[in-house]
């Protein structure tokens, strides 16, 4: 029994999806060319070519920068509890925390945080 209702749910988001989809297709208008086929800046004409590559190293700072607020978010809840856990806790977070610092170790050996 608990199989088939599974089986019906997943037919029915199935369904639900691409019936919206179907739907979506057959009923909205469809007018390409002219300005739609540019690339949209903040309402602004784009200068010269669309396509321009990007440093990387700003993207290698984001993600450092999210793996740190992760650390943080990750951190929070443990000081909270920190006197439940014990000391099984504190090398628990301790090697968690040494995974991070060898990435930062990482990558401070290999130049992005140079910001050149």
């Amino acid at each position: 029994m608990d199989w088939f209702l599974i089986f019906v749910f997943t037919l029915t988001a199935v369904g639900l999806v691409g019936g919206g989809l179907l739907v979506s297709r057959l009923v909205a208008p469809h007018n390409p060319g002219g300005k739609k086929n540019q690339p949209y800046e903040c309402g602004e004409e784009t200068v010269g070519h669309n396509w321009v590559h990007f440093n990387v190293g700003y993207y290698l700072i984001a993600l450092l920068f999210l793996v740190f607020e992760v650390e943080a978010a990750f951190l929070f809840p443990w000081a909270v509890i920190f006197r439940e856990v014990g000391w099984v806790g504190l090398i628990e977070v301790g090697i968690f925390v040494g995974v991070l610092v060898m990435a930062l170790v990482y990558a401070w050996k290999k130049g992005i945080l140079e910001w050149v």
